[in-house]
């Protein structure tokens, strides 16, 4: 696949996903542009903003497999990876595969599990494989996961820890409707629904062919230099406990090349870099004055962007 061809893709899954959401255009954009990056997403808004809906609507749209875990308290490792099962007729362990073993992976409300369950996932989203008994299994490909959770329960939550959240590509927020939105979500819904009706409009093999070639968008030297630059910032922010790391330069690095292409463009420029940098950035950062508010991390991303020099573009000089 050529770089030209992902926005043709990247307009099918809209238009499709765009059937059942109403009003979200950017949130999908970012949310594909992800998926082409080879990362996961995490959606993070009060219950009933659509965060579930648009998972389902994104992995109805993939000729591909689907699974979804409900994140609970009495949820096991095992049972989100798979364990080795007792065969009585062979006499031997067989590994039974867990529903971590799908193309999309929707961990809903992923923050009601314990921090036992929820490390099950690290070496699925970062790896891409599991290892049971000393083997090592690897996952199918395309290895996409979306998870959501609810930021204003705290009874029979547990806060995702800072190695969980910074496997995340991307963290984004519904946000509530418009009134003309919610008038066109309330029409829509009325005596239809929409989601059981979404066919494929790609397969996995699609999926496959446009991570590979939004990797050939081209990044030049000077905006590579603007995205260590902004992340060298946040490291040295006055209430900085932890700045974005390496990972989250080249995070940034990747979704800007994949969000390009998605736009239909073959070269990133300062503003892709800049749209990504909220989402990519916000959570990854520990600050000491952001405990109880929710929108320090962006804010804090914000005040970097602010303050870090745009490179001039080529056919400006």
């Amino acid at each position: 696949m050529q770089v030209s061809q992902v926005k043709p893709l990247a307009d099918a899954f809209r238009e499709n996903i765009e059937t059942v959401i109403v009003g979200k255009r950017e949130v999908i954009d970012i949310v594909l542009a992800t998926l082409f990056a080879g990362g996961h997403a995490l959606l993070e808004d009060v219950p009933g903003t659509g965060k579930t809906m648009l998972a389902r609507a994104l992995a109805r749209s993939m000729d591909a497999d689907f699974s979804r875990i409900q994140f609970t308290p009495d949820l096991l490792p095992s049972d989100v990876t798979g364990a080795s099962v007792f065969r009585q007729k062979t006499g031997e362990f067989t590994f039974q595969p867990g529903p971590v073993f799908a193309n999309v992976v929707l961990a809903d409300e992923i923050n009601r599990a314990t921090p036992r369950a929820q490390s099950a996932m690290l070496e699925c989203m970062e790896e891409k494989q599991v290892s049971s008994d000393g083997t090592t299994y690897a996952l199918p490909a395309p290895f996409f996961v979306i998870a959501t959770q609810n930021p204003v329960e705290t009874q029979g939550t547990f806060p995702l820890p800072e190695a969980q959240l910074d496997r995340f590509m991307v963290k984004l927020r519904m946000g509530y409707p418009t009134l003309e939105e919610q008038s066109a979500i309330l029409r829509r819904f009325m005596q239809d629904k929409p989601q059981e009706r979404l066919a494929p409009v790609a397969a996995a093999a699609d999926v496959l062919a446009a991570q590979q070639a939004v990797t050939c968008v081209r990044v030049q030297d000077d905006l590579l230099r603007y995205i260590g630059e902004i992340c060298e910032k946040t490291r040295a922010l006055e209430d900085a406990l932890l700045g974005a790391s390496p990972r989250a330069a080249l995070a940034l690095m990747r979704v800007s090349q994949s969000y390009a292409a998605v736009c239909g463009r073959d070269y990133v420029t300062p503003e892709d870099v800049k749209r990504m940098a909220v989402p990519v950035l916000a959570h990854r950062l520990i600050l000491r004055t952001a405990f109880g508010q929710g929108g320090r991390g962006e804010a804090a991303v914000q005040e970097v962007l602010d303050a870090v020099r745009v490179p001039t573009e080529p056919d400006e000089e």
